[in-house]
């Protein structure tokens, strides 16, 4: 199963509740050297942006896996300005309104940042 077919299974999941934060990393726990339990674990307190509309899970998660990667620091903040480039923003609350006023569905929205995230950091 690849990072996207991961990620898609978790955020379909009705029998727990995954987290942006937890859905990246349990995805990418494989290249990370996280075990499932432990990048479920790690991520626990960081989705609806730290439990307070802060900075993105999705986006949290995303950088979490870039530092256990060893990636160099200006391979993160690159990562974190093209996110907020395409985005706006990266806090939780401005992105859930931006979403809310569009229409779209909180979940449609957190399972894109999920999917979106988990791509990038896949190629």
């Amino acid at each position: 199963m690849d990072h996207m077919e991961k990620a898609r299974e978790l955020r379909a999941r009705t029998d727990v509740h995954f987290n942006c934060c937890q859905s990246v990393l349990v995805a990418l726990a494989e290249d990370t050297g996280l075990t499932e339990q432990q990048a479920y674990a790690l991520g626990e307190g960081f989705g609806s942006g730290m439990q307070c509309g802060s900075v993105c899970g999705a986006l949290t998660g995303g950088m979490m896996v870039l530092g256990l990667k060893n990636c160099p620091k200006e391979e993160i903040v690159s990562f974190l300005r093209r996110f907020r480039e395409n985005h706006g923003d990266i806090n939780c609350a401005a992105l859930l309104k931006k979403s809310h006023d569009a229409g779209i569905p909180r979940k449609e929205h957190c399972d894109g940042l999920v999917f979106e995230v988990v791509q990038a950091l896949s190629e």
